[in-house]
Order: C-alpha cells, then sequence, then structure tokens
C-alpha cells in the first residue's frame, strides 16, 4: 500500500511542479510563490512523505494551508487512508457518532476503483478521537434544557449499573482498584444496598466535586466467580434469562431481581474483557436486554468500558469491540473506551462521557 501511495504522491508533485511553471509567467502571485518555495517543497516524495506520517492529523491540515503544493499533497486521498488504516486499531475509544463507517473498515486493493469514491480524509477527521476531542458537537438545545430540568427536579446524584465479564475476568479487579483509588475516584459514599446478593451501590467524586452512584451487578455470588476465574470457566449469569435464539445472537430478559436497578438508573456501564477477541454475541444480547424500552428512555447513555489487566498487555481495539457488540444498532448514546485495571487508565475520560451524557455540566 505504501509503494501505491508514494506513486500517487509523486504523481501529485511531479503535475503541481509542471503547472506551477506553466503559469508562473502568467500569475504574478504564482510566480512568487515559485521563487519563495519553502526548503520543504524540494526535498524527496519519500521524505516528504515520511515527515507527514509523523504530523497530528491537525498539524498535517495545518501544513495543507501553507501552499497550494502542499494542499493538493495532503488532500491526496490515499494519503488519508493509509492514515485511518494504521490508526484505526490503535485509538482509545469510540463513540455514537464517530463510529467507523463499514466500508471505509474494507481491505480492498488500494488501487480499488470503490475506495476511490471513499472520502478517508473526511472519515478520519470525523473518528479520531483527537480530532473528535478538539471539535466536539453540542448537544441540542432542546434535549440539553430537557435534563437540566430533570436534574434540577430530582436533585440527587446521577446512578449507573455496571456489569460484564470484565468485573469477574481479569486478575485485577477494576471495582477493586476503583475504590482504593482516592486520587483519581475518591469515595463518597458506603455500599449500603444489596441487590439479591450479587450487587451493591457505592458513590464516587468524579473532579472532587461532581457526586454519581455506580451500581454493580455481578453474575453471581463472589465464590462462583471466583472459582470460575481461576478455571477459566464462564458462569451462568444470574442477572439475565435466555429467552431464545435469532441469527442476530441469543436473546435475553432481565431477570426479575435486578429489573428495578435496571429502571431507577441514569445509564449503564458495561465491562468488557478486552484481553480476549472472541465473539461478544452472548455480551451483545444481554446489552440489549438492559436497553430495552420497558425499563427506560433510549436517551440513557451506555459506556463500555473496554478493560485489560494490566497496560501492555495485548487488547481488542475499541473499533473491534463496539462493531462485535453491534453498538452502531443501539438507539441509545454509547461510548468505548480503553481502560487499565490495575491504572485505572482511561477511566475518567469515560466517566467524563458519561457524566455529561447524563446532562452533568463538567
Amino acid at each position: 500500500m505504501q509503494s501505491v501511495l508514494l506513486r500517487s504522491l509523486r504523481s501529485v508533485r511531479e503535475k503541481l511542479l509542471s503547472d506551477g511553471s506553466r503559469r508562473s509567467k502568467e500569475r504574478a502571485e504564482e510566480e512568487e510563490e515559485e521563487e519563495g518555495r519553502a526548503f520543504l517543497d524540494h526535498l524527496p516524495v519519500d521524505m516528504q512523505f515520511l515527515i507527514m506520517t509523523y504530523l497530528p492529523p491537525e498539524d498535517l491540515c495545518r501544513l495543507g494551508g501553507c501552499s497550494r503544493f502542499w494542499r493538493s499533497m495532503v488532500q491526496e486521498p490515499l494519503l488519508w487512508r493509509f492514515f485511518f488504516m494504521r490508526d484505526v486499531n490503535s485509538w482509545t475509544s469510540v463513540d455514537h457518532l464517530s463510529m467507523p463507517k463499514e466500508e471505509f473498515l474494507s481491505a480492498a486493493a488500494p488501487d480499488a476503483p470503490e475506495l476511490q469514491k471513499l472520502d478517508f480524509m473526511a472519515e478520519y477527521l470525523r473518528c479520531s478521537p483527537a480530532c473528535r476531542c478538539r471539535y466536539q458537537q453540542p448537544r441540542p438545545a432542546l434535549e440539553a434544557v430537557a435534563f437540566f430540568l430533570q436534574n434540577l427536579v430530582s436533585g440527587s446524584e446521577p446512578r449507573f449499573a455496571m456489569f460484564g465479564p470484565g468485573l469477574e475476568q481479569l486478575d485485577d479487579s477494576l471495582m477493586t482498584t476503583m475504590m482504593h483509588s482516592p486520587h483519581i475516584l475518591p469515595v463518597a459514599g458506603i455500599p449500603q444496598r444489596q441487590i439479591g446478593g450479587i450487587g451493591s451501590g457505592i458513590s464516587f467524586l468524579y473532579n472532587n466535586q461532581h457526586k454519581f452512584n455506580i451500581i454493580t451487578l455481578y453474575s453471581t455470588y463472589s465464590s462462583e466467580r471466583e472459582r470460575a476465574r481461576l478455571e477459566q470457566q464462564s458462569v451462568r449469569s444470574k442477572l439475565f434469562v435466555l429467552q431464545g435464539e435469532t441469527e442476530s445472537g441469543p436473546v435475553y430478559s432481565v431477570a426479575p431481581q435486578v429489573q428495578e436497578a435496571c429502571q431507577a438508573v441514569n445509564g449503564f456501564i458495561f465491562v468488557s474483557n478486552a484481553q480476549t477477541d472472541r465473539g461478544r454475541m452472548e455480551e451483545a444480547g444481554q446489552v440489549r436486554a438492559v436497553l430495552q424500552p420497558v425499563w427506560g428512555p433510549a436517551s440513557r447513555p451506555l459506556l463500555v468500558l473496554s478493560c485489560v489487566s494490566r497496560d501492555g498487555a495485548e487488547r481488542t481495539p475499541s473499533v473491534t469491540v463496539a462493531h462485535q457488540l453491534q453498538l452502531h444498532l443501539l438507539a441509545n448514546p454509547w461510548m468505548v473506551q480503553d481502560v487499565v485495571s490495575e491504572s485505572l487508565a482511561g477511566l475518567l475520560d469515560g466517566i467524563s462521557w458519561l457524566l455529561k451524557q447524563s446532562g452533568l455540566r463538567l
């Protein structure tokens, strides 16, 4: 792919240089541009490409504003396809507004005719976490007012139900680390409520001022979970009841003992085990079960924490996790955030998104 890209960049360069020499006699401003051509313009294409690979997307766009030469080089479609395919699996988060479209994830040959119609530059800038953070889309005015009034009337801290295999299968417990990391998320309340022996609620402080509550829902009792983890076996979840199978995967309903929790919370946190790349059809079915309209409105957000135990551990990319969980089919706002259980790296980014989606002004 890189060789095809370099050939394309050489073609763009040759065309620009030849056009510039012909037009220099006709347009004074282009003649000045030619005379004042920067040192970078005279570098070999291979070197120019190497320089561009080190630039973040926002700086690459600024480079394109320097001259007509660099504008054409930066806007080369194959260049952004190269960046997209190189970076997409390293993005630490993806949400309902930035999920890459299926056609852009295709591994077709760079010179395939159908790829020439795709705007990889626009897709990269829309999906990249760095660009997404700089140019966040504002919440619609009516929706923002509705959330504000809801919080004003309730006057209570937002509550979220946390569940998923990543809570139980990893060597480092995410919840244990959260409860013992006051420098990241101070504990603001002692667990007081048990839900059928498989869950409880605890309050935390975000940024030392925003209080929120997490109701942790485990699949079964602690002794059974620990035995299954050590033996690397799956356990039958007490949170869900299997109703049947469809082409898209198993269909679950929420068990009676947790239905009240699903109705009472402002959103959900699903903890996925990113150290395994197996299919997640069962997990996708459980996510769909808690988001059924009977339990609450489709405006409630879903935060997926894609967890590994320790820094450096191999992980499934966040885009892949989102695809395996079929999140693009959901009506609810959602986000997948990479997290490390041992250090809680990435957790605050996910919590910040969740609180904002729940109506808090941070």
